[in-house]
């Protein structure tokens, strides 16, 4: 006779076979059909660049030859992040910005898993400290609008596939900053200054505890300095950024 797990998963198969069946799963840069929910066909997974080591001990700018323990990029150098380590799956690039904006604003949240599961593996290093994972929140008025923070989706994927805690409701974004797609990096400094702030009944889930702050793309790091000087504020021990992609500057 058959387990009641056994059942379950069967019924579990026949139902995602049925489904695919009528909502094939699809690429999550081009859309092309493909095999299973949240993959890349071959032609894309061909074009992205995945980052790894070796690189910049505090930013994840990637090295071409390995510089020694604790090395980093010119620019950490000049001036270190308020963050300790910052890691992300892709480089971001034409290549996958395509990924990265259906995920935000095309509604592609199937991908959510999938980017957790690159994330667990880009961040073992990371996730191995990290006491709590936090994301970086979008103000009430865009999350309204949106219906769903990216962040927050990959917060939560990360931490199934992790098994590190979540705090989804930790910090705060106490005004609605614009967009800053076109900023300068003075300019999303002053935009997102003083902007985070961690809820007072939330202080305990982060306090004297490694936070891993979540977010979908690292830029010039004005929003996750920015986060990171409020969560230590609130009593974080120390704080990491982890996110799908980053962009990677030759000034670097």
């Amino acid at each position: 006779m058959l387990s009641r797990a056994t059942m379950v998963n069967g019924v579990r198969r026949i139902g995602r076979a049925a489904l695919n069946a009528v909502l094939p799963p699809r690429c999550l840069k081009c859309g092309a059909v493909v095999d299973q929910p949240g993959l890349l066909c071959p032609s894309c997974w061909a074009s992205v660049t995945f980052l790894a080591p070796p690189c910049c001990a505090a930013c994840g700018y990637p090295f071409e030859f390995a510089m020694g323990e604790g090395a980093l990029c010119g620019a950490c150098s000049r001036d270190r992040p308020l963050y300790d380590r910052a890691r992300a799956v892709l480089r971001y690039d034409e290549a996958s910005r395509d990924i990265i904006l259906g995920f935000k604003h095309g509604d592609r949240t199937d991908g959510a898993s999938a980017l957790g599961r690159w994330m667990a593996r880009a961040g073992a290093e990371l996730l191995a400290e990290a006491e709590v994972i936090v994301p970086v929140p979008l103000h009430w008025l865009r999350l309204f609008t949106r219906r769903y923070n990216q962040a927050a989706l990959l917060a939560l994927a990360l931490s199934r596939s992790s098994g590190v805690p979540v705090a989804v409701d930790v910090l705060r974004r106490r005004r609605a900053t614009p967009p800053q797609g076109r900023m300068s990096a003075t300019a999303r400094r002053r935009n997102v200054e003083g902007a985070f702030v961690v809820k007072p009944e939330r202080r305990d889930r982060i306090a004297d505890r490694r936070v891993l702050l979540v977010d979908d793309v690292l830029t010039t790091g004005a929003t996750v300095n920015a986060c990171t000087r409020a969560l230590r504020r609130g009593g974080a021990a120390a704080v990491d950024i982890l996110t799908v992609a980053q962009v990677v500057r030759p000034s670097q």
